[in-house]
């Protein structure tokens, strides 16, 4: 199976994610984080630094949920334009566009 390039916007949503990702990792291990959403440091690494650009689904609700993210939270944060995405944990009282699960 040949697959195709990704696109620059791909690319972008894939940096994007890997950005959100380590934001809501915060000090937490890569290798905790990992182990708990049963992904290899490695691909959580790849994920991160963007290299991954377009993960599998269910690697990302692992990490998703270890992180305590919402799956909703995650898309919605990663399709903005680059200038609108809100650091984890900011702004008034909730963050823009990304919620724990609890919430």
């Amino acid at each position: 199976m040949v697959r195709l390039p990704l696109t620059p916007a791909e690319v972008e949503r894939g940096q994007r994610l890997g950005a959100l990702l380590r934001r809501a990792r915060g000090e937490r291990s890569m290798l905790d984080i990992a182990l708990d959403a049963r992904v290899s440091p490695e691909t959580l690494r790849k994920i991160e630094s963007g290299r991954v650009a377009t993960p599998a689904f269910s690697t990302i609700a692992a990490i998703a949920d270890v992180l305590g993210l919402s799956l909703d939270a995650v898309w919605a944060e990663i399709s903005r334009p680059e200038r609108e995405v809100a650091p984890v944990g900011s702004g008034p009282g909730a963050p823009r566009g990304v919620a724990s699960r609890a919430s």
